[in-house]
């Protein structure tokens, strides 16, 4: 699994019916202050101690203010299902996405993320799986770090 971890003042991530118009985007996820917004990747050979142990380190990586972690201060998350962490565009002009879980392999193990995350103490808020999402946040310092577990 692959995360890519962004320090945040606030991020969200809406998606176009989720709301009663169904061409009008809809807040499905949202987070207010500091926190962190996390980009979830999955390829074949993951699993769910995988999805177990990227909970872990993202509830008790240390990147916020003070170095201090989530857990440190309660800090929420927004994570988000992204299969183009696994994109390869090593060759040519147009990526290739073969390293790349298939949906029914990745949306289980993203859940497993979040699940664990929530049994951790975490408040967590969400994407949704495979909808065309549009993600607003404030990166704070910049700061982002990859995460491989």
């Amino acid at each position: 699994m692959r995360a890519v971890v962004q320090r945040v003042d606030g991020a969200s991530v809406s998606v176009a019916g989720a709301t009663d118009d169904p061409s009008a985007p809809g807040v499905v996820g949202e987070i207010v202050g500091e926190g962190l917004c996390v980009l979830v990747g999955v390829t074949h050979d993951d699993t769910p101690e995988k999805a177990a142990q990227l909970a872990r380190k993202l509830w008790s990586v240390r990147i916020l203010e003070g170095e201090k972690s989530c857990s440190d201060v309660n800090a929420p998350l927004l994570v988000i299902s992204q299969f183009t962490l696994y994109g390869d565009a090593r060759k040519g002009r147009r990526p290739t996405w073969n390293a790349a879980a298939p949906g029914g392999v990745a949306e289980p193990l993203v859940d497993e993320v979040v699940a664990q995350l929530r049994a951790l103490g975490a408040h967590v808020e969400t994407g949704r799986f495979g909808a065309d999402m549009r993600v607003s946040l404030t990166n704070n310092g910049p700061f982002t770090v990859i995460v491989e577990v």
